[in-house]
């Protein structure tokens, strides 16, 4: 055998354990990688269940949501929520209503200004409004669904009684026909509908139910402080719609403990026409609940800005 032979020989013996050397390493800094998360997430598991502390297991996810108004509706806003809730994937949710405009059975109460404001049909906010709820039963197949009926959906009974010159037998007939309840199809849907002229839950007041520890409506201020007004109703915690501000209200009464009134916020268009050249101070978004099984829960009010939410982008963050 030559020298060059010899020296070729020896290249590759230690070419080929310089390789076992990198393979060696590699499997060493794995083994590392998979310790240091491994005491990653024992620690963060330390740090919110603490020594000794115990943390309620969540029975339920439920998402609240109002006023996205039928041909009023703002389409990305809205398929932000919707991308939401199919991460998300709710035991429940909650509609707080005006999710029809309704704009020309207003224009018969209240003078709406603008010939644009007119361009869509009844028919048309009616299928605006049924495209959603098929993309929400969709997204959300697994959810029971609660409707609460808002002051837009009303005015449709308001018309009905109306045109019947106030024959509550003929007004009813009418309604069943024209009523946004039966032209959303919410029975055939499974979807339950609380209307603001019925008593529900054992409240005081009408159009509200409760679940839980917490009480829901469309709400009737829309005030600045609206938050306020809502708590001093109410006394209780409660969820609204109405203002399409997103707000959050807390008090602890000496009676009850802490309380809270939150609205979610709307996902409609922010700057319609029947506001004039008065800038809205509305928002965008919408609330989910974590529940526990004795009724306590987290509220949470998600912010959409410029048609985007980060909650999406927040849970594969904590899901790493």
């Amino acid at each position: 055998m030559n020298k060059d032979t010899v020296r070729a020989n020896l290249a590759e013996a230690e070419l080929q354990n310089a390789r076992l050397k990198i393979k060696s390493l590699e499997h060493d800094i794995a083994h590392l990688a998979q310790s240091a998360h491994r005491h990653k997430v024992a620690r963060r598991a330390a740090t919110f269940s603490g020594v000794g502390g115990k943390t309620d297991k969540v029975e339920k996810l439920r998402v609240i949501f109002g006023d996205t108004h039928g041909s009023m509706i703002d389409r990305k806003s809205a398929n932000s929520f919707l991308a939401d809730v199919k991460i998300l994937n709710p035991d429940e949710i909650i509609m707080l209503g005006d999710h029809v405009d309704c704009g020309g059975f207003l224009a018969q109460h209240h003078v709406m200004g603008y010939v644009a404001q007119t361009d869509y049909s009844y028919e048309e906010d009616i299928k605006c409004a049924n495209e959603f709820l098929d993309a929400l039963q969709k997204v959300a197949p697994n959810a029971s669904i609660d409707y609460i009926e808002g002051n837009h959906e009303r005015r449709v009974e308001t018309w009905c009684v109306t045109q019947t010159l106030r024959h509550a037998k003929d007004a009813e007939h009418l309604r069943r026909a024209f009523a946004p309840e039966y032209m959303l199809k919410l029975k055939e849907r499974g979807i339950n509908y609380y209307r603001q002229s019925e008593f529900y839950d054992d409240c005081r007041v009408p159009g509200m139910i409760k679940r839980g520890k917490c009480f829901f409506w469309h709400g009737v201020s829309t005030a600045k402080h609206a938050g306020s007004a809502n708590l001093t109703q109410i006394s209780g915690n409660v969820v609204f719609g109405h203002v399409h501000r997103i707000q959050a209200e807390v008090s602890r009464p000496v009676a009850t403990g802490e309380i809270a009134a939150w609205c979610p916020g709307c996902l409609c268009n922010m700057q319609p026409l029947w506001q004039h050249t008065n800038p809205t101070s509305w928002t965008q978004g919408f609330a989910i609940q974590t529940v526990a099984k004795d009724g306590t829960f987290l509220h949470q009010n998600v912010q959409i800005i410029d048609h985007k939410s980060l909650l999406g982008s927040l849970m594969e963050k904590i899901s790493q």
